[in-house]
């Protein structure tokens, strides 16, 4: 259960960040790892998620990181694994530094496609939530057609977030140029299934994005 309070909640989607590397702590004081420098990158458009950051990690590491006092908050952590001869707490410390470094001098936003699969699902959290929960691989014992799945997925959705997922469609087809990258970033998006016969990728994903924009909810 999440703590009501969700005193470490920036922390912990920072954390979830470092699935790329086995959750294994891959920065120095002078280098940021492929986990953290994704962060960033999402970071650079809401420079205010690395302060948030940042005191949190100030705040668990002036309690303790094995106080009883935020057990229930750590235990929600992935668990990050330190370099040998490391700790936990010291690779908190070096990541802090690093988003105070960053905080310093704020980095544009890269118009470059993400990088890891945390920095997609990030980016595109809505689409992701479509493609993984309603098209993933055992998407044909829930349905019987795409169609199916779609209005199942829109009846739920609210406006907002049928805007969102539009929006998202749009910059993610945008993103994608080419059909080998697009395959690949959708399955990432947790895409399990095939567009409908005889329809392209690219095209079923455009096409899904008019149905939710403009045809009447059931």
């Amino acid at each position: 259960m999440t703590p009501s309070n969700d005193r470490f909640r920036e922390l912990r989607r920072l954390l979830r960040s470092y699935e790329v590397t086995g959750y294994a702590f891959d920065d120095t004081e002078d280098h940021r790892g492929v986990a953290l420098g994704a962060y960033l990158r999402r970071a650079a458009l809401d420079p205010a998620r690395a302060g948030r950051a940042a005191a949190e990690i100030d705040d668990l590491l002036a309690v303790g990181l094995f106080t009883d006092e935020v057990a229930d908050d750590v235990d929600l952590f992935p668990q990050i694994r330190p370099p040998h001869g490391k700790t936990v707490e010291g690779c908190l410390a070096v990541i802090a530094g690093h988003l105070r470094r960053f905080l310093a001098e704020p980095a544009a936003p890269s118009p470059s496609p993400p990088q890891t699969a945390w920095e997609w699902k990030e980016r595109f959290p809505e689409l992701s939530n479509l493609l993984g929960a309603y098209f993933h691989q055992d998407f044909s014992l829930e349905y019987s057609s795409h169609r199916e799945a779609l209005d199942d997925y829109a009846s739920d959705a609210s406006e907002g977030d049928l805007r969102q997922v539009a929006d998202e469609i749009h910059e993610f087809l945008t993103v994608n140029d080419s059909d080998q990258l697009l395959k690949k970033s959708a399955a990432t998006l947790g895409l399990g299934v095939l567009p409908p016969q005889g329809v392209r990728l690219r095209q079923w994903l455009a096409d899904v994005r008019e149905i939710l924009l403009h045809e009447p909810r059931r």
